[in-house]
């Protein structure tokens, strides 16, 4: 018996043999046409059991990419289920409705629910449905699920969860109509109860796959709790060949996507009230990165599919690389959700932190695919993310790679990051990494501080500088670029990297106070640390509120900001530092004379960063040429890191 032979043991849904239990639920790519097709033939070629096209909408109240009301759908449809098909992978689309979820800038004609309550992501009013608009809809369901099998397509997926339009119907904080379909529980799933009977009547019984996705816990005030969506379940079972469960609605985003700072397998305290009276196949989802836990869950007989969405975006071959034996060399996701659904809903385009080549398979291979035949000596200065990726990257084309490291360990500031409360998970990216290099048998040099002569003296062939970047120590802020915050040189002003461990030993006294000049993480890990020293923390920031500038917020800093609000703590937004003094910091608001005093026995300062620039500017002039990667460049985020990385590893 091998140690996974579980999950990748066949079942069967609704006369549909998918070839394991590792899948994908269906999740948003803004992708179409051929980027869309690469995106899913990569993890059909990584062995994927069966991937499911994200929600689309079945009617032309809600438009959408690919449009399931019109046979104008087919092509398409039909060429990637071909594709798809060709690697053994089976294929399902999601059909739903948006309801009041619909975004106001994407020109719906009107917005449908059942009641008139505005979903918090669009903040339209919507219309509720007539009974001929449901009536239109409910065929609607029908007529797309007949596309999609006439496509040969696999199977679809009813969307009743995340606060869209049959969840809406659902809920008893969404649905107050006085009709059939609003009232009694049993009035509120009456048209779930008919879209599942439109759908199967008219696509049949035999060999297409009819799913449901429930909400296990929505996280709405007042609406749909575990147990509520266990009796919704028990009424479904008889009518849907597996039931798909997923907590959250846009009411509390990051539950939707669970970050990570939340527990490994989120969702399932919830979907163990709901799967014990669910007879068909169930398939459950939340922060389920290993294979060792989704093999828990298949054994354990919490859920017959697991579904890894983000774990097969940090790497597709997540289950070939299991079947191999090669567990330790799956890439690892690390769930910051700042390159996926951050980057996706604050309209950047699908991406990933962690693999430069998600959402561009159709022009980047997961891997390099050649290797040079004119091997190089290649000096790398620096073992954060942006260096490890590059030496890793080139090494895998055949480069002989020499890296140095200044410090004892290899990570960087991914270490400090890690080192923030609820982080920890942060640094399995550099972790991976560094065993990558080792595997490929990297030079690799720690507490090896190197300067121009050492790498002159080197003869390198390349030499790339990933020196990242260091916090500032000149009392910079954004609001008054040309003279210094007064006062950021006394000795209770520190920086992050100090509170963290690395750098001058803070002896803090409360109260504290952390500015925050940048809106990232940086000030939220302060205070959070700060607070686990028992004392009370105020947040000032540039910003309006904490982690602002972040990725799409809702989903990246929300689990944070909520931890915040709950300890001895306070925020004050639109603010700049006026002055800080012994023991009080007088704040104020722009091109304002606002002035307001607060007691501080601690100042953490948290502003941009410095690049280390000084050496490249050295070999520079004395005539060596070098490439710049990461943090150095000024960016100062992870995945632009590790892009860059990776990236010139290709390229030389």
């Amino acid at each position: 018996m091998g140690q996974y032979d579980a999950l990748f043991e066949p079942i069967v849904v609704g006369g549909v043999t998918i070839p394991n239990r590792i899948v994908r639920s269906a999740h948003g790519t803004h992708l179409a046409g051929e980027d869309l097709i690469a995106y899913h033939v990569a993890r059909a070629k990584g062995g994927v059991g069966m991937s499911t096209i994200s929600a689309t909408s079945v009617h032309p109240s809600a438009p959408g990419g690919i449009p399931l009301y019109s046979d104008d759908c087919k092509p398409f449809l039909e060429e990637i289920s071909k594709r798809v098909h060709a690697h053994g992978m089976k294929l399902f689309h999601q059909l739903y409705h948006p309801g009041a979820g619909y975004g106001a800038a994407m020109n719906a004609p009107e917005h449908w629910s059942a009641s008139e309550i505005p979903n918090p992501m669009a903040g339209v009013v919507p219309v509720a449905m007539s009974k001929t608009q449901i009536d239109d809809l409910v065929q609607a369901f029908a007529d797309a699920a007949v596309r999609v099998r006439d496509s040969g397509l696999d199977g679809v997926d009813i969307h009743a969860s995340s606060g869209y339009l049959l969840h809406e119907f659902l809920s008893p904080a969404l649905n107050k109509r006085t009709d059939a379909y609003g009232g009694s529980a049993e009035n509120r799933l009456r048209l779930l109860m008919e879209v599942l009977q439109a759908v199967r009547d008219a696509v049949g019984y035999d060999g297409f796959a009819v799913g449901v996705r429930l909400p296990n816990e929505d996280y709405v005030p007042g609406g749909l709790t575990a147990e509520q969506n266990r009796e919704i379940a028990r009424a479904v079972d008889p009518h849907v060949d597996y039931v798909s469960l997923h907590m959250g609605a846009y009411w509390r985003f990051h539950k939707l996507i669970a970050p990570a700072e939340d527990p490994l397998g989120v969702e399932m305290q919830a979907n163990q009230v709901i799967t014990p009276v669910v007879t068909k196949p169930t398939m459950v989802v939340g922060r389920i990165m290993t294979l060792d836990h989704a093999n828990h869950i298949v054994t354990s007989g919490e859920g017959d599919m697991v579904s890894m969405v983000r774990a097969l975006i940090a790497d597709p071959e997540l289950v070939n690389k299991a079947r191999r034996g090669d567990e330790a060399r799956i890439r690892p996701c690390i769930g910051s959700n700042m390159g996926c659904v951050g980057r996706l809903m604050s309209g950047q385009g699908l991406s990933c932190v962690v693999n430069v080549a998600a959402a561009l398979e159709r022009k980047v291979s997961q891997e390099p695919e050649d290797r040079t035949d004119k091997p190089k000596k290649i000096l790398v200065v620096g073992g954060g993310p942006a260096g490890l990726e590059f030496a890793r990257t080139a090494a895998l084309r055949g480069h002989h790679v020499v890296l140095h490291e200044a410090m004892q360990k290899l990570g960087g500031q991914v270490n400090m990051a890690a080192a923030a409360p609820h982080r920890a998970d942060i640094g399995a990216i550099t972790s991976w990494l560094a065993d990558e290099l080792e595997y490929l048998q990297v030079d690799v040099r720690l507490n090896s501080l190197v300067d121009a002569d050492a790498i002159i003296d080197a003869q390198a062939d390349e030499v790339v500088l990933a020196t990242g970047t260091t916090p500032r120590s000149d009392g910079f802020q954004l609001a008054t670029p040309g003279a210094p915050v007064p006062g950021y040189d006394l000795p209770h002003v520190r920086n992050v990297w100090d509170l963290l461990g690395y750098g001058d030993t803070v002896h803090v006294q409360g109260p504290a106070l952390v500015y925050d000049d940048t809106a990232s993480y940086e000030a939220i890990a302060a205070a959070e640390t700060l607070l686990d020293k028992g004392v009370h923390v105020t947040l000032v920031s540039r910003e309006h509120a904490p982690g602002a500038g972040m990725p799409y917020p809702p989903v990246t800093a929300g689990a944070a900001r909520e931890r915040l609000m709950q300890g001895d703590f306070d925020f004050i937004g639109g603010h700049y530092l006026r002055a800080i003094h012994e023991d009080t910091v007088d704040i104020g608001v722009s091109f304002t004379d606002r002035l307001r005093t607060l007691a501080a026995h601690t100042v953490i300062l948290c502003g941009y960063h410095e690049p280390n620039r000084g050496l490249a500017q050295e070999l520079t002039e004395r005539g060596i040429q070098v490439h710049q990667i990461g943090n150095v460049k000024g960016r100062d985020d992870i995945r632009s890191a590790i892009h860059d990385g990776a990236l010139l590893g290709r390229s030389i």
